[in-house]
């Protein structure tokens, strides 16, 4: 026990890598809080440190590398967590302690309960948690207006580039009366905008067989059109945002579509990935290419304010000019909003290693410019669409001269952002972050808008 009077134990935190990783960094930062123990600024002041590590793509492991030897040589005490503590080298020994064999302890992604352990044994907790230590809504690591919604962890997806399955495991869904009573803290403390973020938002409850769960005493089913639905509803109780990200294109998001408006944003995250069937089917993607385009034309039909972000790779192994003239076209038709492209980059341990007719690396390169040449006429003429347009738009940072803030086409950190002129009107009140405010846009590129309040 913590002798009273002295001072809380203190652990540095690093957290890298996506958007998942962050809730699982909130999570072992809420419970630290909560046991009593601080948060150190910098190595120097702290008895120990945590790095959540990201071993997705090389320089992602790198990165994570790199982090916990500058973790052990300014502070010497560290415990690593995180995707990269689930990995193995070819000769199955553990990637990190093979590096550093200095670490105190490695566990994988979402492993609060090992971490704690870990944390314990080598710093012990200051005195028994008491839960009014921590605010219901936890600990963030993103601004207060904002905050991630992790709904399951894992995927049943086999995609011959990606190695998170073995690292995540299958497709675990969160109970949905746990997912929405976080959802309500998060409001309660001022969150105006929720990003549901998961492997694939769109297999919630695939695994538990969409079970009926309970809400407020009301029967509630473990399914993604469920689940948007009351967080609509809970979101229009205290005026903001939800956002979905990760979203595999079956057909039940069709039902997902006419619940987007004010509140669930008309906005879709969806990782398509290619548009080729046989460049799919070589990835192993769960759906075909001529349904995406037809399920996008019926989507914005049925809601024509809808933004669609997504994700593509060029020079996937095997394939040819034509499959990549394939994917121009319908780029072309399809129209996305918002896009991002990787050159195909080998993972170790992914199976679309072994594949035939691996793409040359300055062709893979020539095809992610290619593509991102013709994304940026696109977006140029849907973003000059706006112009004149009266949009609303939630306030991330208030300067001198100018607000910045985005609208419900604009997911944090990934996509473009809305400058605002600031009025220099007597007696107009600054506007302040975390509010909403209406404005009219007055410029546009192919990634930012400049606007007025209105």
């Amino acid at each position: 026990m913590h002798a009273p009077g002295a001072a809380a134990p203190r652990v540095g935190f690093v957290s890298l890598g996506c958007p998942k990783a962050l809730v699982d960094s909130e999570q072992i930062l809420t419970q630290l809080r909560a046991e009593g123990y601080e948060t150190a600024k910098s190595y120097a002041g702290a008895d120990l440190v945590i790095v959540n590590t990201c071993g997705f793509i090389d320089a992602a492991v790198q990165e994570s590398l790199d982090a916990i030897g500058e973790a052990l040589a300014e502070n010497g005490k560290v415990i690593v967590t995180g995707c990269l503590g689930a990995k193995k080298d070819a000769s199955g020994a553990d990637i990190i302690t093979k590096v550093h064999p200095k670490v105190l302890a490695v566990t994988g992604p979402h492993a609060v309960a090992e971490v704690m352990e870990s944390v314990h044994t080598h710093l012990p907790k200051p005195h028994d948690p008491f839960v009014d230590l921590v605010p219901d809504h936890g600990v963030k690591l993103t601004p207060k207006h904002y905050a991630y919604l992790k709904i399951s962890e894992g995927c049943n997806h086999r995609c011959s580039f990606c190695i998170i399955p073995s690292m995540r495991g299958d497709l675990v869904s969160r109970p949905i009366h746990e997912v929405l009573q976080e959802a309500e803290n998060l409001f309660k403390s001022g969150v105006k905008e929720l990003l549901v973020i998961s492997q694939d938002t769109s297999a919630y409850g695939v695994d538990v067989k969409f079970r009926t769960g309970f809400w407020n005493g009301r029967p509630v089913k473990t399914h993604m059109t469920q689940l948007a639905e009351e967080l609509g509803k809970l979101a229009k109780q205290y005026g903001a945002w939800v956002r979905m990200h990760y979203v595999y294109p079956y057909p039940h998001v069709d039902q997902v579509i006419p619940l987007m408006g004010e509140h669930v944003l008309p906005y879709l995250d969806i990782p398509l990935q290619h548009a080729h069937p046989d460049v799919l089917k070589r990835m192993k993607r769960p759906a075909s290419g001529e349904k995406n385009l037809d399920r996008i034309l019926a989507w914005r039909k049925m809601n024509p304010d809808l933004t669609i972000r997504s994700t593509f790779i060029a020079g996937f192994p095997g394939e040819t000019e034509e499959e990549f003239e394939y994917l121009l076209e319908f780029l072309k038709e399809a129209q996305i909003d918002r896009l991002g492209c990787f050159a195909y980059s080998p993972v170790e341990g992914a199976t679309a290693n072994e594949l035939d007719n691996p793409v040359p690396e300055a062709v893979r390169e020539e095809r992610r410019a290619r593509v991102m040449l013709l994304q940026e006429e696109i977006s140029l003429k849907r973003m000059q669409a706006k112009v004149g347009k009266r949009l609303r738009v939630l306030v991330d940072e208030v300067g001198p001269r100018e607000a910045i803030g985005r609208t419900s086409a604009d997911a944090p950190e990934i996509d473009g952002v809305v400058h605002i002129k600031r009025a220099l009107a007597p007696g107009k009140a600054k506007p302040a972050v975390g509010e909403f405010i209406e404005v009219v846009v007055t410029k546009a590129d192919a990634h930012d808008l400049w606007a007025t309040v209105a």
